[in-house]
């Protein structure tokens, strides 16, 4: 019998591909619950090239998760009744965050405290809570996180995932709830928004604009360049699947991705396109409230387990790349 998925932010850049990977490799039926904020978008899974052929295996529901589940939107929810959970839905933009930490302590701990309190009614098999390597802080460059280190979040959107995650454990601890938590980093891919680095740096070059790259300086030098880990958003998607199988309740797992910096990954986008890049080194940084110059994530756990990415991070930006060109309308750009 065929299973359902109940996917928080599913109209979301990740959520859409996380829709998108399930309904290319399983039978499942969806309950998407997004609210449409700035970040989520019903064009994100129609135009999903699989959309026309699975969208009856695709239900939308519309509400926002800082109010409870109850009532007719439980019932809603539950018919029929979700065998697995990943919670991925959040507020996630570290300015905003510390314009108004309020909204994301609602949104991401009492959205996540709602989300725990349906999944102790409906007892499904699993629940994913989605979250974030920030959560960490940052890093000296070269240094990956494990599952083991401490939280030492830089902003109000970071504190609020690693408190989030907290209640992940006190679910599992008190009430014995199967809560898997996983950590993840700079995803990229198609449909991502126009603001994310990969998208604004392609629009950049298309317009013969200098690419903002954030770094450290020294008495007008740069000493250091920023850098992250990368992960194709549908390479994320593939892991969280392979958490519904394999993955151990309480435990938590680093979806990682290749390192690089701002400045390898802008020269490989130019290399791509096959135009040269005027690039502009800021020392964001020193300016910047809140701001991790370094985030890096180890993904030996999970890799031992059995799990490596689909796609190198080489081949996923090359292939968003050229998708990005053919789809212009994306970027803001026809």
């Amino acid at each position: 019998m065929s299973k359902t998925l109940l996917l928080t932010g599913g109209a979301g850049f990740i959520g859409s591909h996380t829709v998108e990977h399930f309904l290319k490799n399983t039978d499942w039926n969806i309950i998407v619950i997004d609210r449409l904020t700035y970040a989520g978008s019903l064009n994100k899974l129609t135009n999903m090239d699989c959309w026309e052929k699975e969208k009856r295996r695709v239900k939308f529901v519309y509400h926002d998760f800082r109010a409870s589940i109850e009532g007719e939107i439980y019932n809603i929810l539950t018919n029929p009744k979700p065998d697995y959970i990943i919670h991925m839905g959040a507020e996630s933009h570290v300015d905003n965050s510390i314009e108004n930490p309020m909204l994301f302590a609602k949104s991401n701990v009492i959205g996540t405290v709602n989300m725990l309190e349906f999944q102790r009614r409906v007892n499904a098999e699993k629940l994913i809570y989605v979250s974030t390597d920030e959560v960490y802080g940052s890093v000296t460059k070269g240094y990956l996180h494990q599952e083991s280190n401490l939280h030492k979040p830089s902003n109000p959107y970071s504190a609020s995932k690693a408190g989030a995650e907290d209640f992940c454990y006190a679910y599992h601890n008190t009430y014995g709830l199967p809560v898997i938590v996983t950590n993840t980093m700079n995803n990229i891919g198609q449909r991502q928004s126009p603001e994310k680095f990969v998208p604004k740096t392609i629009i950049s070059i298309l317009e013969n604009k200098p690419v903002i790259l954030h770094c450290k300086k020294e008495n007008g030098t740069i000493v250091d360049v920023s850098s992250r880990c990368w992960l194709h958003a549908r390479n994320h998607a593939d892991a969280l699947l392979f958490l519904l199988d394999k993955g151990v309740p309480g435990e938590k797992y680093n979806v990682s991705g290749e390192l690089k910096t701002v400045e390898e990954v802008a020269d490989l986008i130019g290399n791509f396109i096959g135009m040269d890049i005027d690039k502009r080194f800021e020392d964001f940084h020193s300016f910047r409230r809140g701001h991790d110059m370094h985030y890096g994530l180890d993904g030996s756990k999970l890799n031992n387990m059995g799990w490596n990415p689909p796609t190198t991070f080489i081949d996923s930006l090359k292939e968003t790349v050229k998708w990005s060109l053919n789809h212009k309308e994306w970027l803001g750009l026809e």
